[in-house]
């Protein structure tokens, strides 16, 4: 679960949430100005912000995944005492625990149905602050030193180095 938010942030900028910034187009004569790009995927994976908001929602889903996880244990050992018992059993002893078992796998998927929808739930409501903040973060640097278009890395075939302001908005990303 720990990369999980970071994949999910790099499947979101990946598939669709690129945006293009303009920035000031009537940049005065003197000032920087033109294209350049920042690699997002890259500030996802080396950002200590987001390392800490990944550790915070490992942290508060933690305990719900424990919990499962112990109850798949305790299924699995079911399952096991059913077969290792089940021929020495009554036929009334073997539906009950078939019965149970199968309440018991009904009850599990449930949960995990419903950790699995929580879990996404926060994850998108953490990307979507992330994302916005990164985009604000973003326009700034791009207004701030006049670049007419921020492009994501990702859309870029090729670039000279002296275009990438990965660096630039990390830090700035990283004091908010």
């Amino acid at each position: 679960m720990k990369k999980i938010l970071a994949v999910a942030l790099s499947a979101l900028v990946v598939t669709g949430t690129t945006q293009v910034f303009a920035a000031d187009t009537n940049a005065t004569a003197g000032q920087q100005s033109g294209v350049v790009f920042v690699n997002v995927q890259q500030l996802f994976q080396q950002s200590p912000k987001i390392a800490e908001l990944n550790k915070s929602l490992q942290n508060k889903f933690k305990p719900r995944q424990d919990k499962l996880a112990s109850q798949q244990k305790d299924l699995q050992d079911e399952v096991e005492k059913f077969k290792k018992d089940s021929s020495t059993m009554s036929q009334k002893d073997k539906d009950a625990l078939q019965k149970k078992i199968m309440a018991d796998q009904s009850g599990l998927a449930k949960e995990y149905t419903n950790f699995q929808q929580d879990l996404q739930k926060e994850q998108n409501k953490v990307m979507t602050t992330v994302l916005k903040e990164l985009n604000d973060v973003i326009g700034s640097v791009a207004k701030n030193s006049h670049y007419n278009f921020v492009l994501d890395s990702q859309a870029v075939i090729y670039a000279d180095q002296g275009t990438d302001i990965t660096k630039q908005v990390a830090k700035e990303f990283d004091k908010k």
